[in-house]
């Protein structure tokens, strides 16, 4: 028997020569296959690589039309936030609206009215005012009256029109006029220039100055003036009045005001 040293040498000797004398071609098939196996692996991980590049290309653009659309959200949130508000707002204001409709015939009702008293009250005042531009001012009260009696003048246009005719004897006390007229001297209706001076005085001078009188409202009826004190003063007065010299002081008789008591 061979021992196992022996036995280990004679099984090598056989494999190398079964090696050294296996054919060229076998060995070139061998190859092949081992370099073909390679080049299908390479290309099924190029294949692999690709895939994974587009999907990541198509997660990247995902993300990216996430992006956007969440904007666009978010611009329409902060957008319809405003339209709501304008939509309450524009319904509380529609709310007002419909309620100041259902009390207008309420409102017309009571400033009917209020409107006779306050024409009523001006004709008063003006009555009991000092008597300047009588005809005219007497005439705009009368104009008023009539046309609280049209129908065809809404309520609006009455009002604003007797607001008219109070403003228009308001800025009476804050202004200087002349004008011409005729008052009774010595039983005689005598064509007059008359000057207006807020409410505190009214004056007037006949032509050519010889007489000068004023409102006393005293005694309810014009009096005849010193001229050596006021012919002048009054013929100053009434070139300022028409624009003809610069305002100037004026020396004038003012009544004095009563004590109302009550």
């Amino acid at each position: 028997m061979l021992n196992n040293r022996k036995i280990t040498c004679l099984l090598s000797s056989v494999f190398i020569f079964a090696i050294v004398g296996l054919p060229t071609q076998v060995l070139a098939v061998g190859i092949n296959e081992v370099m073909q196996e390679g080049e299908e692996r390479a290309d099924a991980g190029a294949t692999a690589q690709q895939q994974v590049d587009s999907v990541a290309d198509q997660t990247e653009k995902i993300i990216n039309d996430y992006r956007s659309v969440t904007k666009v959200v978010d611009g329409l949130k902060v957008y319809n936030a405003l339209l709501q508000t304008q939509l309450d707002n524009q319904e509380a204001e529609m709310e007002a609206l419909s309620e100041s409709i259902s009390n207008v015939a309420l409102i017309e009702r009571q400033i009917i009215p209020l409107m006779t008293r306050m024409v009523d009250a001006l004709d008063n005042f003006v009555q009991l005012d000092t008597p300047f531009l009588l005809k005219e001012r007497n005439a705009r009260i009368e104009r008023l009256r009539e046309m609280m009696e049209r129908s065809d003048v809404t309520a609006a246009e009455k009002f604003r029109r007797v607001i008219e005719g109070y403003q228009i004897e308001n800025d009476y006390g804050r202004t200087i006029e002349a004008y011409k007229g005729s008052t009774e001297i010595n039983g005689n209706q005598i064509e007059v220039d008359f000057l207006r001076i807020g409410r505190v005085a009214l004056l007037y001078q006949t032509v050519g100055g010889a007489t000068t009188g004023a409102w006393d409202n005293d005694s309810g009826a014009f009096v005849q003036l010193p001229p050596a004190t006021y012919q002048s003063q009054v013929a100053d007065g009434l070139k300022i009045a028409r624009k003809q010299v610069a305002p100037d002081l004026l020396v004038v008789p003012v009544s004095a005001p009563t004590r109302v008591m009550q």
